[in-house]
């Protein structure tokens, strides 16, 4: 008897232990001040995190962007709706009391501490230029975007055309042939009917905007695409979208396609002709003239490259976060060595990478640009090179990735970074 009244004792205890710290947990929740989302290794799910903050930004909450403090966290004050939101899609938070949110604040802002602050206050509207059949997982941006729960709309030719661009703070780049080659897949899937519909989805749409060619409509997309840059958007583009959007730019006026493309020949002399002041991020590359090979130009290294997969990352820079706060913010990561993965275009020759072109990713020793950056009048664009950051080489007609997987994929983070950065209140560069 003495052994159970023992025993129910405990229980008791036990039970009083659990309702004690239930209750402390909510006094603290109910008094936090701030919520911290953490960026480092110990968030649980890193993507879901960005979807959060973006969330956040969606109800007209102030987020600040702690630049380079554990992996770039995220703080905000506190809502009861943004800790149940954070607990209902698995993201891990933290809760600060006004004096420890201040404290954290005055620490990263002195001089010495390459740290800082960037406030957030307004979520970008985000558009996705992408061809009407396309799935999802065909894209590593559409992917991440839905897996983060990140709204987004898709456009393509017709309504970038139809002047839509200026609706949208943030473009992203489906992996597109600006150069009216069709992908240069015409070697391999010429008779398979997925290319064929392409082709001629393609083909039907010039003639409709009024085009002879799917060449020349291609070039005044991407004419588009610039005008929108230089009022003030940002334009993020990933594989083969990369290189053939300059590879267009300065190919204007010139017959770049073979006869299989658009029915006529190339102009033999195309690559004396290439205009690189139109271009802006490569110059004095070389336009690979074979119609059957799946190569673009010079600037792609896909063909070229002798790096085992093994030894296959590159290296993220680290910079200031007071004095180059637009880089910083795009590299913020809770890791340094990122995956190498490949693409149609999987990295940019480094000697083609014209000079004000700021490279924030490289494998040095391979002679690569992975991730570059660069500005155009008030704008801002990134070109991060191959096609899915947890897809080493991903092909036509293979599986989705999933990214319930990877939710803390440093390679995906990159595309995030780039999608929260319109949102950033840019601080005058110090000088």
């Amino acid at each position: 008897m003495k052994i159970q009244e023992a025993n129910i004792f405990r229980s008791d205890l036990r039970l009083k232990r659990v309702l004690v710290l239930a209750l402390l947990l909510l006094i603290k929740t109910a008094t936090a001040s701030f919520i911290l989302i953490p960026m480092d290794e110990k968030q649980s799910n890193h993507l879901k995190a960005y979807g959060i903050t973006y969330w956040t930004l969606e109800q007209g909450t102030e987020v600040k962007w702690l630049l380079n403090y554990r992996g770039g966290s995220f703080l905000i004050q506190h809502q009861q709706a943004l800790a149940d939101e954070c607990l209902v899609r698995g993201v891990s938070f933290e809760t600060l009391a006004d004096g420890q949110a201040n404290n954290l604040l005055a620490d990263i802002s002195r001089e010495e501490v390459n740290q800082d602050a960037v406030s957030m206050q307004k979520a970008p509207k985000i558009v996705v230029y992408s061809p009407p059949n396309k799935q999802p997982w065909d894209d590593a941006v559409t992917l991440v975007l839905k897996y983060a729960e990140i709204k987004f709309d898709v456009i393509y030719d017709e309504e970038i055309l139809n002047g839509k661009l200026k609706d949208y703070d943030w473009l992203h780049l489906h992996h597109e042939d600006f150069t009216g080659q069709f992908g240069k897949f015409f070697q391999a899937y010429q008779h398979v009917s997925w290319y064929q519909e392409e082709v001629k989805t393609n083909k039907e749409l010039a003639q409709r905007m009024g085009f002879l060619k799917v060449s020349e409509m291609k070039r005044v997309i991407t004419r588009e695409i610039h005008q929108f840059i230089e009022n003030g958007g940002f334009l993020f583009a990933m594989c083969a979208a990369t290189d053939t959007y300059d590879i267009s730019q300065a190919a204007h006026g010139i017959d770049i396609c073979e006869s299989m493309f658009d029915g006529d020949p190339a102009d033999p002399q195309m690559n004396e002709k290439l205009d690189f002041d139109a271009t802006i991020a490569f110059h004095n590359f070389t336009i690979n003239r074979n119609p059957y090979e799946y190569r673009f130009s010079d600037i792609d290294v896909s063909t070229t490259r002798k790096v085992p997969r093994e030894q296959d990352y590159f290296t993220l820079f680290q910079f200031s976060a007071k004095w180059d706060p637009v880089p910083t913010m795009l590299c913020q990561n809770h890791e340094n060595m990122i995956k190498g993965f490949m693409g149609q275009t999987t990295a940019f020759n480094r000697n083609l990478v014209k000079p004000n072109v700021l490279v924030m990713g490289e494998n040095k020793a391979a002679n690569e640009a992975r991730y570059i950056h660069g500005e155009a009048g008030k704008g801002f664009w990134t070109f991060y090179g191959g096609h899915d950051p947890e897809d080493f080489q991903h092909f036509v007609g293979d599986p989705p990735t999933d990214l319930n997987l990877h939710p803390n994929s440093p390679g995906y983070r990159l595309i995030l970074n780039n999608v929260l950065f319109p949102a950033a209140r840019k601080k005058k560069q110090k000088t």
